[in-house]
Formats: C-alpha cells, sequence, structure tokens
C-alpha cells in the first residue's frame, strides 16, 4: 500500500510517500509560508523521484493540526481534493502526535510543544515504547507555566520538541533541570514521514474516511474569530 502524506501545520512544508511502514520518499522545505504555492509541485517531486504518480497512490493523509490556520487548510484541501479525484480514503493524523511519533522511543514523557503566543502552547503528553505512541495527556492549549507544573507532576524525565520548545527551553530547564531532554534542531519540525506512518496504522486500525469527511483540527478559535465574538458582547 502507498500512502501520500502532507504535513503544513507550522512553517516547514513537508510531503512525503510511505509503502507497508517504510519511507520511499520525503521533500522538506522551511523557507516562507506560502505553503499554497509549494505544496503541490513538492508531492509531484516526490512522486517523480520514485517513479510513481497519484493512480499508484492508496491512501492520503493529511497532519490535521493544531497549527498555523491558514497552514492546516491548504494541506486538509489539497489532500481532499486528491482523495476525491482519485477516489480513494484519507486519514487525519493530529500535529502533536506526528512530532512526538518522529522521537525515538525515550524512557520518560515525550511533550511537543507549538507556539500559541502570549506564553501559550499547544501541546498533549505521550510515552512511546516500541515504536508505539500512547497518549498520557490529549491536545490543549495551555499557559507555559502551567505545563511546567504539569511536567513536575510527572516524576519522569521529558523529551521536549516543537516550534515553541526554545521559546521556553530556559524557563524550562530552570524548573526541570536535569530531566529536560531537548531534542536536536534537525528533529524539532514536523515531518510528513511521520503522517504517514501514524496514517499507515490507522488504517489499519478502520480509521479511515471519506474525503469529505477531513476536517483541521485547529484546538482553539483565531484570533480574528475571538475578537469578533468579543465585539458582538459590546
Amino acid at each position: 500500500m502507498l500512502t501520500l502524506a502532507v504535513d503544513t501545520s507550522t512553517i516547514t512544508a513537508s510531503c512525503a510517500v510511505a509503502e507497508n511502514g517504510r519511507i520511499l520518499s520525503e521533500l522538506n522545505i522551511q523557507y516562507g509560508k506560502t505553503h499554497s504555492q509549494k505544496i503541490i509541485p513538492m508531492i509531484k517531486t516526490v512522486l517523480k523521484m520514485i517513479e510513481k504518480d497519484f493512480t499508484d497512490i492508496d491512501l492520503y493523509a493529511a497532519s490535521t493540526g493544531p497549527g498555523s490556520f491558514t497552514g492546516l487548510r491548504i494541506g486538509v484541501v489539497t489532500v481532499k481534493a486528491m482523495a476525491y479525484a482519485h477516489n480513494k480514503p484519507v486519514c487525519a493524523v493530529p500535529t502533536l502526535d506526528a512530532l512526538a511519533f518522529s522521537m525515538p522511543d525515550f524512557k520518560g514523557v515525550i511533550t511537543p510543544m507549538m507556539d500559541a503566543r502570549n506564553n501559550q502552547v499547544y501541546t498533549a503528553l505521550y510515552k512511546k515504547e516500541n515504536n508505539q505512541l500512547q497518549k498520557l495527556i490529549p491536545e490543549t492549549g495551555i499557559h507555559i507555566d502551567e505545563w511546567i507544573e504539569e511536567l513536575i507532576n510527572q516524576n519522569e524525565d521529558v523529551l521536549v520538541l516543537g516550534d515553541a520548545a526554545p521559546l521556553h527551553l530556559n524557563r524550562m530547564q530552570e524548573i526541570l533541570k536535569d530531566r529536560l531532554v531537548s531534542a536536536s534542531s534537525q528533529l524539532s519540525f514536523s515531518r510528513a514521514s511521520a503522517v504517514a506512518l501514524l496514517a499507515e496504522q490507522a488504517y489499519s486500525d478502520n480509521k479511515s474516511m471519506d474525503a469529505f469527511d477531513l476536517t483541521p483540527f485547529y484546538l482553539r478559535k483565531s484570533q480574528a474569530e475571538r475578537m469578533q465574538e468579543l465585539k458582538s458582547k459590546i
């Protein structure tokens, strides 16, 4: 089974093709946020690299959030269109799941963190053993100090990654000290390869869906929506 996955949830645009647990090709670009211009040429490139085309794809997948509102829409709409055009199923993969899954097995807990601004982060908590991911705390938007308190209560080593990690690393190191392990920058970004592999697992667990049912997972409303609600109450 060939799986084509995309991740446009952050500043990184990523696409990959996997076959039965093996990554055949992957392309990542961290340059600007013009995902709408880049993602289709990137997809065509990763397919050409392995001498495949869209008719060979059995399953499509997208990282569905949380993340950039515009980026998520671009990735989801792209995958929906391709899956619908070729009458193929799709799988939705939470962005934080994919970030955690990209890490090696770890004896402690894994916390991917994405910047939600104003000292807020999108995060969750995981265990990864034998290449299997277990979600201990589901996705949440939370102030970094509150999340650090949660990590203290875990009484385990903590592996942190994601675009919010460098922003709060000093604060976390002050409190968690030797319990904190920071992922290298080469690994600490969203990758479609992780999305593809998790999509294969989801498909085997009968968690695929029709293209029309694929939607972004925003976790919280956009700034524009929150401002509009605030104005309506005045």
